[in-house]
């Protein structure tokens, strides 16, 4: 299978790592990847803020860089939402832009989705070994329907427990602008998620979305946290002892 990756700009910028990892993985599920090498923002910043303008050019751009692949995988349920939900909707007024966003939609999916429920992966690369708790990311959660794709993963490295925590679908607070926007109201939210999480006595944090866990470990960090760990999903499924 022929699969283009979209890297989305907070890997790319805070955590490169998520990207390679993301590429080890669908290696071992036998695709063949590329990674456009233009590619930016899937512009869901600037949709959520209301400027539309820039939207649909950031829509545009995207539809054109990934033109030619079977598959466009993104490590980020927000973003894959983005792109396969949104961009129909954002080119609505242009039909030959709408067919195109339609037809992309068509072949975008979430990381875990994909490697659970079209490569099939069976053998993962890492041996990662420690207890985890999930977060499940609003967008990749309501948006992409992912919750059982991370775990059924999880639950293929022997080495792993998994602990979930209470309220495990609730929001950690990021909320892209809305963590800026409504600063107090984001950092309760995220101190709740966080003691959650901290509850299980797992050691790792993991979740698929990297916004999230920015926002959840710097919370951690700024509470005095120092210890518990907070990784990507695609880090731990690669990680080596």
């Amino acid at each position: 299978m022929r699969v283009a990756l979209f890297v989305t700009c907070l890997v790319d910028l805070m955590r490169p790592r998520i990207g390679f990892a993301a590429i080890e993985l669908l290696e071992a599920a036998g695709c063949d990847v590329i990674v456009p090498a233009g590619q930016t923002c899937c512009g869901q910043p600037v949709w959520n803020s209301g400027d539309r303008a820039a939207a649909a050019a950031l829509a545009k751009k995207v539809i054109d860089e990934f033109v030619g692949s079977e598959y466009v995988v993104v490590p980020s349920g927000s973003c894959a939402d983005q792109i396969r939900n949104e961009y129909p909707v954002i080119l609505a007024d242009e039909p030959e832009w709408r067919a195109r966003a339609v037809e992309l939609a068509g072949r975008v999916y979430e990381l875990t989705d994909f490697l659970v429920n079209v490569a099939h992966i069976k053998t993962l690369p890492g041996n990662f070994s420690g207890s985890v708790t999930y977060h499940d990311s609003c967008t990749g959660l309501r948006g992409m329907g992912i919750k059982e794709q991370p775990r059924a993963l999880l639950a293929k490295m022997s080495g792993v427990e998994l602990k979930e925590m209470a309220a495990a679908e609730e929001c950690c607070g990021f909320g892209g602008t809305f963590s800026v926007k409504f600063g107090e109201i984001s950092a309760a939210i995220a101190a709740k998620k966080c003691g959650n999480a901290c509850a299980t006595g797992a050691q790792t944090i993991v979740g698929g979305d990297l916004g999230c866990l920015l926002n959840i470990e710097g919370k951690l960090r700024r509470l005095g946290d120092e210890t518990t760990q907070v990784r990507h999903i695609a880090e731990v499924l690669t990680a080596k002892k």
